[in-house]
């Protein structure tokens, strides 16, 4: 195991902070992917009244990917985050992040 793993400890630390100590960049960013769409994909469903399964019929996906999508257990294809987005009334922007 990673001795930096195993010296780390998150007690007192931000979350975000020692996760980014532990992670690549690229993995940095996968993960601020899946947290933005845990805080966009629930509440818009919610606020829709659809369960997992109706929201996964109206993008061509099954309840349980919508289901791994808002736990954070999945961080699925730009084609599948568009589907679910767009069933939600809203667009995925890709550009500059400044």
């Amino acid at each position: 195991m990673n001795n930096q793993i195993m010296n780390a400890s998150p007690v007192g630390e931000d979350a975000i902070e020692y996760l980014n100590r532990l992670l690549t960049e690229e993995e940095q960013q996968e993960v601020e992917i899946a947290v933005m769409l845990m805080q966009t994909v629930r509440p818009e469903r919610k606020a829709r009244r659809l369960s997992q399964a109706e929201l996964g019929r109206l993008c061509g996906v099954s309840a349980s990917t919508i289901s791994h999508i808002e736990n954070g257990d999945l961080t699925p294809s730009l084609t599948v985050v568009a589907k679910v987005l767009s069933a939600l009334g809203k667009r995925l922007y890709i550009g500059n992040m400044t």
